[in-house]
């Protein structure tokens, strides 16, 4: 198949879209599909990849609040490139106004929405939870519902990494939906990649001695992913325990969080780090993966330190939460620092988890291979759009 992925939040500047597409773009045509990713930039570019595997941008607006964004704002040019394309398959990877795009366009082939993000948990629920129950702020955010459920009529697929995601789309009347939890780089994580130099150097950095515990976060700095809750987890759990806490990332985040850090000597933000076996190893050198987001459709990070043997301290909801199952981790309540201390301080007092019988992570060459495979079987059939109004949906994605 010649599948195009329609992939508004794909950025060169990294993030767990970008480590997705390019898996995708390496395994696709191993397992004999070409792969085209078509995504908003500042020019028409086509950058080659490799036997059956390309990237198109088309020129594009960027975010305003994120310039290392972009958007599709022309949609009859985003319609003459699959016409030209001519894919046998078409993925959405947002939930915002391009699907809609994608849904009104008049191609005879299957398609389907990969919920890359949840914009609920990611902005509604953390922002009002506090206050109102998930029904009532749902009732408020009512026309974005709609504005899936009408998308989910055109999609043959909507497909779901995280069983939460999946069971809540479902709950509220999103048809078409199915679960395919992604995985990691094959070969790349691994629990013999940790290097004791590497934790204890780390832990210098920390001002802290090797006896003390190592924690690490991984993650965009931005708002959703909640590292001042992190922060603040830690520095209370560090009040009768050496704990060391590294982030790695990048956004912009980093002065609210360096803030909230407030000289903090065993807490450190580093940039992220882009060599991948440096990272996995710094990874496995971890004693384990603190996170605070809730609003994970996988969360990518928490995949990779269970895939390391690395305990993950994550959130009881949203992606995260499933890479905790199998002793593989500990829960805290989403959206509590106290919580999240709680549960630190468990991991360090508690008795050892039963990492060694933890079930083998998923690669990415397993994930696309049951994703194609399905995609498969979806028959061609002519696709009549209803009236989709993009507006209902934030004009930014």
């Amino acid at each position: 198949m010649r599948i195009v992925d329609v992939c508004a939040f794909y950025t060169p500047h990294g993030g767990g879209v970008k480590t997705y597409i390019e898996q995708k773009l390496r395994l696709g045509p191993e397992l004999g599909h070409e792969i085209v990713i078509l995504a908003p930039g500042d020019k028409r570019e086509v950058i080659e990849r490799g036997p059956g595997a390309r990237i198109i941008t088309l020129p594009s607006p960027r975010f305003p609040l994120d310039r290392k964004y972009w958007y599709f704002a022309d949609e009859a040019a985003l319609h003459a490139e699959l016409d030209a394309l001519k894919p046998d398959f078409v993925e959405a990877s947002s939930p915002w106004r391009s699907p809609a795009m994608v849904a009104r366009w008049k191609g005879d082939v299957p398609r389907a929405l990969v919920m890359h993000a949840d914009p609920l948990s990611a902005y509604a629920y953390r922002w009002f939870e506090p206050l109102f129950s998930r029904k009532t702020i749902d009732r408020r955010f009512e026309q974005f519902w709609d504005h899936l459920r009408e998308l989910s009529q055109v999609y043959d697929r909507v497909v779901c990494a995280s069983s939460e995601l999946c069971q809540r789309l479902e709950d509220g009347g999103v048809a078409n939906t199915v679960l395919h939890p992604m995985g990691v780089e094959e070969g790349l994580f691994s629990k013999d990649r940790r290097d004791p130099d590497v934790r204890r150097r780390l832990l210098e950095l920390c001002g802290l001695p090797e006896s003390a515990t190592l924690l690490i976060g991984v993650g965009r700095l931005s708002a959703e992913k909640r590292w001042p809750l992190v922060v603040d987890a830690v520095t209370a759990a560090s009040h009768g325990h050496p704990i060391g806490l590294v982030i790695l990332g990048a956004g912009n985040e980093r002065s609210r969080i360096a803030k909230r850090i407030f000289g903090n000597p065993h807490i450190r933000m580093l940039h992220p780090e882009r060599d991948r076996i440096r990272f996995a190893t710094i990874l496995a050198s971890a004693d384990a993966l603190v996170h605070g987001c809730e609003a994970e459709t996988f969360c990518l990070s928490a995949a990779e330190a269970r895939a390391s043997g690395v305990p993950v301290i994550v959130p009881d909801r949203g992606g995260a939460a499933d890479h905790a199952a199998d002793g593989a981790g500990l829960t805290y309540t989403a959206g509590s620092a106290e919580a999240a201390a709680a549960a630190i301080v468990h991991l360090v007092d508690g008795p050892p988890l039963p990492l060694a019988s933890v079930p083998p992570s998923e690669t990415m060459r397993g994930h696309f291979a049951k994703l194609f495979a399905d995609y498969s079987g979806v028959k061609p059939h002519a696709h009549i759009a209803p009236a989709i109004d993009s507006a209902r949906a934030s004009e930014a994605m």
